[in-house]
């Protein structure tokens, strides 16, 4: 069994840029046995494995595996504890609906990747169709957004676009578009009539929804809190409104 033990071995040098944005053009890495079980499972195309040697016979079905040193793997992945394996994944490429019809969520210029990654996950909990993010939005293929999402990338489409183009696409699908924030306008989400065909809107962690979409949104909602705190942390308002509005 050959093992990869040299930072400069090619596959290792192309591979480690993956960790960096601009060179995504095609895949990006997952690190863990469970992001990794879930590309399986969801038949993902996987290019390369990079594995310890220990856990060499756990993958030895697929093609295209690596075995490497510890210090390689901790080169290829951005935390502490890879698990034991990295695994190159090919994008799947994901165009924008034309027709939409059931519970989105749209992220506008959310910047914090576990926040991203949260929430993501959490509309895939509740059994939302599908996830909007602007195009300021933390990059959803950052290791950290990853680890957060815990595989719903697999599970539900994803789809980047400009607040405008979103706008524009919501209202040809004639989706009730309710956006959070706090002002004279907005009501409280439990006032919030049931609905099936709807986007959710949470905003920037500091800013908040644009005035672009608080001009256009059908109706603002807010979370009433009867403590003293200001605000809350945006992946739990998700939380909370996610659920409640399914």
């Amino acid at each position: 069994m050959n093992i990869i033990t040299s930072k400069a071995n090619n596959v290792v040098k192309n591979t480690k840029k993956l960790l960096q944005k601009k060179y995504r053009k095609d895949s990006y890495l997952i690190e863990g046995w469970h992001l990794f079980e879930e590309a399986v499972n969801t038949q993902a195309q996987i290019l390369h494995i990079f594995v310890l040697e220990e856990f060499a016979d756990r993958v030895s079905d697929f093609s295209q595996v690596h075995v490497v040193t510890a210090e390689i793997l901790a080169d290829l992945a951005d935390s502490k504890t890879p698990q034991g394996i990295v695994a190159e994944i090919a994008f799947e490429k994901q165009s924008a609906p034309s027709f939409l019809k059931g519970k989105y969520l749209f992220l506008e210029d959310i910047q914090d990747p576990g926040n991203v990654g949260t929430i993501i996950r959490t509309a895939d909990a509740a059994g939302y169709d599908g996830v909007f993010i602007s195009q300021y939005s933390a990059d959803i293929y950052n290791l950290k957004t990853l680890r957060s999402m815990q595989g719903s990338q697999f599970h539900l489409p994803i789809y980047r676009m400009k607040t405008s183009d979103f706008l524009k696409l919501a209202k040809q699908a004639q989706l009730l578009i309710l956006a959070t924030t706090l002002s004279k306008d907005s009501i409280d989400y439990r006032e919030v009539a049931p609905i099936s065909d709807f986007v959710l809107v949470m905003g920037n962690e500091g800013q908040g929804i644009s005035q672009q979409m608080m001009d256009e949104a059908d109706q603002l909602v807010h979370i009433s809190m009867k403590g003293q705190a200001e605000s809350l942390n945006v992946a739990v308002a998700a939380g909370i409104l996610i659920f409640s509005l399914s």
